[in-house]
């Protein structure tokens, strides 16, 4: 595993966050990023990768995360969805990450860029996520 994909999930995040709230396109966020934030620790391509794969896939990944729910994707803060987002996506795609490791991912960015409790919220809809993308795994 890559030791910058903490950090390129962390800018994912914000990229994300900056895309669902103002529909900018992911080239210009995708260059703002690049130019205006340090990503010197970052996996770059990694950070890529999330920032054009997970809104061309969106609905898929709403779709797994909405039995979840206790409300409807639209209503869940914006930054905890781009955290279930990039969760839902490295459990459903990226099967070289270990779900623990996509589960405690989440839950690292939900306590730096969430509200106090939305860690909580993240690992809860992670986990229950990870048997069905990763029953295998989870076996």
């Amino acid at each position: 595993m890559s030791r910058g994909r903490p950090m390129a999930r962390q800018r994912a995040v914000q990229a994300l966050y900056q895309w669902q709230q103002a529909g900018h396109d992911l080239s210009e966020i995708e260059s703002q990023f690049l130019v205006g934030q340090d990503m010197s620790r970052a996996d770059v391509p990694y950070f890529q990768e999330l920032l054009h794969k997970i809104p061309s896939d969106v609905e898929t990944l709403d779709a797994h995360l909405q039995p979840l729910l206790d409300r409807k994707m639209n209503e869940v803060d914006s930054v905890e969805r781009a955290i279930l987002r990039i969760g839902t996506y490295e459990l459903k795609h990226r099967f070289d990450i270990p779900y623990r490791v996509v589960i405690n991912e989440g839950v690292v960015l939900a306590k730096k860029f969430g509200a106090v409790d939305s860690h909580r919220f993240i690992n809860g809809i992670l986990d229950k996520l990870s048997f069905t993308l990763r029953s295998a795994e989870r076996k």
